[in-house]
């Protein structure tokens, strides 16, 4: 019996051409001749040993490393984003300030002189011995005032010694008396923070503001940089370099710019946009799908703050709403507190949108990856409905965010029986809202805004590898094509 030995698909000294090293796999539908060049079967009219058809429509699936973006692609971007850093070093020079100015300190809030201390020792006393007037307080008792000074008549008081231990009377110490009903007790060898008035009487240059709490604060920054260092391995030791970076720039630059009397919607432009290249690119990495995160980002930043600079005029909002604030005017009356006040609604929303942004592009960049004969509009319908998860997450969110911050505000007026309509229009409460509401519409935009933006430049793009790819087979094929 004899036995037919059929030729190989390909000539020897040729490798086989359809497993590339994105291990592709190649199926067409429609009639022709030619031989079996990539890996899979062919389906329709042909002739030949082993030969599978070319032509018609196909699909791919790539199982190795995703292609580089085209040339051209990253040209586009790079010609938006270079003039953008470009402008965003001119201004950091520009407005680079010189430092904090001086001031001659108040004695007011934070502006005071502070020292180290600790609690030696703690003794009960009767209030009445330490009161000043040595008689027992008489008045109405149901107003606060009155119930306050009837405990401290019948009630046992703390006598705390206080020892100073840094600055210039470091080992000195002075006596407090704690009233029973005050909310801070002092206890023995408690770390404080003391007060120093150098023009008042040398018995009362120093008075308990604060408990030194540097080590329970420390401890949990430490928790959470070892939790995001575990869980996000190199990217969360990225993330935590961008966030120093960031707190530098914050209190390097945008900070004393403001105070200096710099523009603080320009500074807070300009130093978020630092923050956002910096922690974007260093975090993520130099590509494009950073890169069009960045470019929805700056979008988004942009209608928040025409957004937050036309409602806060309209509603007639000053930034001047706390004894803080209070507090900076009078330090520097030059500094524009509605300003501020846009300048902190900007900064506040980056974050978010940071993460918004991100994640928006990152979900239609693998969308395409996992099919890419999707177009530039059935990626964005797919990267959409993912967003809209992401928009009703984050902007609640950000409003409980801002509602926890303003509890106690809220609680007062709950206490006083005002109506909804009367909370909302008080300045206080008008100024959480506006900040609200613009961030979340600035959030809520980045969603669509940024997802068209990956979907039109991931659809745009034609790396020349995959057209390299597509292009070999074609001419590497040795059937002749059949005339229709």
């Amino acid at each position: 019996m004899t036995s037919m030995q059929h030729p190989p698909p390909y000539p020897p000294s040729e490798p086989p051409r359809g497993r590339g090293p994105g291990d592709r796999h190649d199926h067409g539908h429609g009639g022709g001749h030619g031989p079996g060049d990539g890996h899979g079967g062919g389906h329709g009219g042909g002739s030949g040993d082993g030969n599978g058809s070319g032509g018609g429509h196909g699909h791919s699936h790539s199982h190795g490393p995703a292609a580089p973006v085209s040339r051209h692609l990253r040209r586009v971007i790079a010609a938006i984003l270079i003039p953008f850093t470009a402008a965003v070093v001119v201004g950091l020079v520009v407005l680079w300030p010189g430092g904090v100015p001086d001031h001659k300190r108040t004695g007011v809030g934070f502006d005071r002189q502070t020292q180290q201390a600790t609690v030696t020792t703690v003794v009960a006393v009767d209030c009445k011995s330490v009161n000043a007037s040595g008689e027992t307080p008489t008045g109405d008792t149901s107003t606060a005032e009155g119930s306050s000074a009837q405990q401290e008549a019948g009630g046992t008081c703390k006598k705390a010694t206080i020892r100073v231990d840094t600055g210039n009377d470091k080992g000195r110490t002075f006596t407090e008396i704690v009233q029973p009903d005050q909310s801070r007790q002092l206890h023995q060898g408690e770390k404080v923070v003391v007060a120093y008035e150098p023009s008042a009487p040398k018995d009362l240059q120093y008075s308990v503001t604060d408990v030194n709490r540097k080590f329970p604060m420390a401890l949990l920054a430490g928790i959470f940089a070892v939790a995001v260092v575990v869980v996000g391995r190199l990217r969360g030791v990225m993330a935590l370099v961008a966030l120093a970076v960031s707190f530098l720039v914050l209190s390097l630059f945008i900070l004393p710019a403001i105070l200096q009397g710099s523009n603080p919607l320009l500074v807070a432009v300009v130093g978020s946009s630092a923050i956002m290249l910096i922690a974007l690119y260093m975090c993520h990495g130099l590509s494009a799908r950073t890169s069009v995160a960045v470019l929805g980002t700056l979008i988004s930043l942009s209608l928040i703050g025409l957004l937050g600079s036309e409602f806060i005029d309209w509603a007639a909002l000053t930034g001047n709403t706390d004894d803080n604030t209070g507090l900076i005017h009078g330090l520097y009356p030059h500094i524009d507190m509605s300003g501020l006040l846009l300048a902190g609604v900007i900064i506040g929303s980056l974050g978010v949108l940071d993460d918004v942004t991100v994640t928006q592009t990152s979900a239609v960049w693998e969308l395409h990856e996992a099919n890419p004969s999707v177009g530039w509009r059935g990626l964005y319908r797919a990267g959409i409905r993912i967003g809209r998860d992401h928009i009703a997450s984050v902007v609640n969110t950000l409003v409980l965010a801002y509602a926890g911050a303003a509890l106690p505000l809220l609680l007062l007026f709950s206490i006083a029986q005002s109506g909804v309509v009367t909370v909302a229009n008080s300045e206080l409460v008008a100024e959480e809202i506006v900040r609200t509401l613009v961030g979340s519409i600035g959030l809520v935009a980045s969603v669509p805004v940024t997802t068209a933006l990956a979907a039109l430049m991931v659809s745009a793009d034609r790396p020349q590898t995959a057209m390299a790819a597509d292009v070999a087979p074609a001419r590497g094929g040795r059937g002749r094509r059949r005339r229709r």
